[in-house]
């Protein structure tokens, strides 16, 4: 058994808030590297975490001789090499989300990694939220039949202030927007859930902010999407039946944050709120009944303690690597995030297409 595993991380954004505060609360695991586009959030991060070594070059952090796990946390359009360059050098990978710019990409980093003794992993960590695993288990288990259609609601007002600036999340040629950023994990809980290939999809993307002020003050228009809305229809399967879905994803929409799956089957009704939370409503009743189930451990700081809660199931990775396995049971691999890229892919050329919205950059 490995004693300790070394953390490389890549970015210090969404990782300095959630991830390294995750994985500093684990057994076995420190951070021996933290790499930034800006040697002072580098340094800076490093100091917070008590990394021994910080670079504005991620190469650094990913050949680092104390680094075992590369948490890649990066504009999309960086994913792709950072991968390659990890598989190269035999370190072990956790990758957010979206995976990568298209198929082409993430289908060569899967190829990359096949056969290699390494986890290689997509940061779809709402799969360990306590609430969604028992949900899985009650759908699995027939707690309202087979599914005839899922409906999903995901809505984060803070984009739709104006005054929030213009950033890579604003530009569709770095992979900026809620397709990527929010779909994607949509798309990978109902794969997760239903275990049913995705067969069709249709959407429509909308900038509803279409300019940004950006570091330099100058105003800058924005390329990538703050609102995007899929149909769905999903193969026949063990859990689905000519089953259909609905998603709507807004950043901008208020008043406050909202993210709920229900599934509506044969005998009934499943609703997952965002933390976790669970209802159902049996055939011919008229209101929901409250399951009871762990909510896990929060960070209330957060916009979305959703997406953070679930960081704390990092532990499993970590034995994982201390114990020389490559498989972790419920999470997302690099298969995983092919399935959801093809997904995107088709979302974005099946786009009912806005007046002067800029899609050609995401096909």
């Amino acid at each position: 058994m490995k004693d300790r595993v070394g953390i490389g991380v890549i970015g210090t954004g969404f990782a300095r808030k959630v991830q390294i505060p995750a994985f500093l609360k684990c057994e076995g695991a420190f951070i021996a590297s933290v790499a930034s586009g800006s040697l002072d959030n580098a340094r800076a991060t490093a100091a917070e975490c008590g990394a021994g070594h910080f670079t504005d070059d991620w190469r650094e952090t990913i050949a680092h001789p104390d680094v075992d796990l590369v948490c890649i946390t990066t504009p999309p359009n960086l994913h792709r090499d950072m991968t390659l360059f990890a598989v190269e050098h035999g370190k072990h990978i956790l990758c957010e989300k979206p995976m990568a710019m298209n198929v082409a990409e993430a289908e060569e980093m899967t190829a990359a990694a096949a056969g290699k003794p390494i986890l290689a992993l997509i940061d779809h960590e709402l799969r360990f939220q306590p609430g969604r695993q028992l949900a899985c288990k009650m759908l699995r288990d027939g707690a309202i039949g087979k599914i005839r259609h899922v409906r999903s609601t995901f809505q984060a007002p803070h984009r739709g202030d104006p005054n929030v600036p213009w950033n890579w999340w604003s530009d569709a040629t770095v992979g900026g927007g809620a397709l990527g950023a929010i779909n994607s994990h949509i798309i990978d809980s109902l794969n997760w859930f239903l275990g049913s290939d995705i067969s069709s999809v249709s959407c429509q993307l909308q900038s509803q902010i279409k300019e940004r002020r950006d570091a330099s003050g100058e105003m800058r228009a924005v390329t990538s999407d703050d609102e995007a809305n899929m149909l769905l229809r999903f193969a026949d399967g063990e859990l689905t039946q000519d089953a259909t879905g609905l998603v709507a994803v807004s950043m901008t929409q208020g008043p406050k944050y909202q993210n709920t799956m229900e599934f509506f089957g044969k005998l009934g009704t499943l609703r997952v709120e965002h933390l976790g939370e669970l209802f159902i409503a049996k055939r011919g009743e008229s209101d929901w009944t409250a399951i009871e189930t762990d909510l896990g451990t929060l960070f209330p700081a957060c916009l979305t303690p959703d997406l953070h809660a679930a960081f704390y199931r990092l532990p499993a990775v970590i034995d994982a690597i201390r114990n020389g396995r490559t498989e972790i049971e419920h999470a997302a691999t690099f298969a995983d995030g092919v399935k959801v890229q093809k997904v995107l892919d088709a979302a974005c050329r099946r786009i009912a297409k806005i007046a002067a919205f800029p899609f050609s950059s995401r096909n």
